[in-house]
């Protein structure tokens, strides 16, 4: 990016994606000196594969890769992503410059009838486009029947309204971030539905050699979420999974110490593993970020020892979709 040169944002044109780029957009104008800010909407492959789940399709990065080389190509100057869209090895040429302050990490339950988990009928309809979801579902109920729930997160508000639905199950950041948390009628505990890796987290990728951009950047980054998503994407990286496989992890700071906590589920609730650990937090270090990393590793190495890579392997050869 050249001096005087607008800064140049790529981000899906959808509601929630829109909102955390122009939060980016905000954080960059308050600094000193900053350089003019556009947003460029980008479309990518997950917003053009309406017809199935994408979890059911080959391949990762569905939200994140025209984007990322959009940067590259040197076409935009960074990317603003949902931090868990984001694959955990990025391509060669790109950082994860900036990884804003989380969220709320938790799945929201919203319901028609404002009836809890635990009290709706058996064979309500729950929609969710996740697979985590389904399977932590299954797990707690097995009596209700989840659904393929696809669009934006106010289009999957309104087929609640719509009565295409019972209960949804959404990330309780985005429902905020668009002001809709009021349809909110309970948050769903960590135990029961551990978020998805990164859940709530944004994360701002530019290219490795573009230090104008990342000079903007940097003062954006939160160091502790930067640290605790970093022990869930490690997490995620050793047991190789990505949107397909229905495992959760949180990452979390308190009483002076980094802890992680992972669960993954067969797709029926039949079966899950379970793994957390935990180390000492000293200061915003280098050292503690190396840590992190090697948190998630052991519980990652720890999960695949208890079986996950066979809940894993079975979920992926039967998966069966119900549309609405």
């Amino acid at each position: 990016m050249t001096s005087g040169r607008a800064l140049r944002i790529g981000t899906r044109a959808s509601e929630l994606a829109l909102w955390q780029a122009r939060r980016v957009a905000e954080l960059i104008r308050r600094q000193p000196d900053a350089p003019p800010v556009e947003l460029v909407h980008i479309r990518t492959e997950g917003d053009a594969r309406a017809d199935i789940p994408l979890w059911q399709a080959e391949g990762r990065a569905f939200f994140t890769r025209e984007i990322d080389r959009a940067v590259l190509s040197s076409e935009v100057d960074i990317a603003v992503h949902s931090l868990k869209d984001l694959p955990t090895t990025l391509d060669a040429g790109l950082a994860l410059s900036a990884v804003l302050q989380r969220e709320d990490p938790r799945d929201a339950w919203l319901s028609r009838s404002g009836s809890r988990l635990e009290d709706l009928p058996a064979g309500a309809r729950v929609g969710t486009s996740s697979l985590r979801r389904r399977a932590f579902l299954a797990r707690v109920r097995h009596d209700l029947e989840a659904l393929e729930l696809r669009g934006n997160v106010p289009t999957r508000v309104a087929r609640l309204a719509e009565g295409r639905f019972d209960a949804i199950i959404l990330a309780v950041a985005g429902l905020k971030r668009l002001g809709l948390e009021q349809h909110i009628t309970a948050y769903l505990p960590t135990e029961q539905f551990t978020p998805a890796v990164s859940q709530g987290a944004i994360g701002v990728v530019s290219r490795a050699e573009d230090p104008e951009s990342v000079r903007w950047l940097r003062p954006l980054d939160h160091f502790a979420t930067r640290l605790a998503t970093l022990a869930e994407r490690s997490l995620l990286h050793r047991v190789e999974g990505g949107c397909q496989v229905p495992l959760g992890a949180l990452g979390r700071i308190e009483q002076d110490r980094v802890s992680l906590h992972a669960s993954v589920c067969a797709l029926d609730g039949s079966s899950s593993v379970t793994a957390s650990g935990d180390f000492p937090f000293s200061g915003e270090t280098p050292a503690a970020l190396r840590r992190a990393v090697e948190l998630g590793e052991r519980i990652g190495e720890e999960l695949l020892a208890k079986g996950a890579m066979r809940i894993i392997e079975r979920q992926r050869s039967t998966v069966v979709v119900e549309q609405p």
